[in-house]
């Protein structure tokens, strides 16, 4: 399974971007997905998960009310929606999916949100 993001960029405190996940290979393993970030000398933390159907979000506290994760399964594809960015969301968000069949986590390259206040 191979993920690459897309979506970040520069962009003032207040405004919005929306990230994607484009994912290929062996996608039928693929279960739940989530993005994750990491801000410059922090550890990588969950920003927000979406299970197989989509028809559960998790969201770290942090995000509620501002982040919006989806899928479109048919194009083997996840959002992340992100409004009222705050100077805070400044990271680099990567793209993680799981397949349990195989119990193997996958990464994308990453890609850099820049929040300027």
């Amino acid at each position: 399974v191979q993920l690459v993001e897309s979506g970040g960029g520069l962009v003032q405190a207040g405004g919005s971007l929306r990230l994607s996940c484009a994912a290929s290979g062996s996608t039928v393993r693929i279960n739940s997905m989530g993005w994750y970030r990491q801000a410059p000398g922090k550890q990588r933390e969950s920003v927000a998960s979406i299970t197989s159907g989509g028809g559960h979000t998790n969201y770290a506290d942090s995000v509620k009310g501002r982040f919006t994760i989806s899928r479109d399964n048919a194009k083997n594809t996840m959002y992340l929606q992100m409004n009222s960015l705050k100077p805070e969301d400044t990271a680099v968000y990567y793209c993680n999916a799981r397949a349990i069949a195989t119990m193997t986590s996958y990464w994308g390259q990453g890609t850099k949100v820049t929040v300027s206040s």
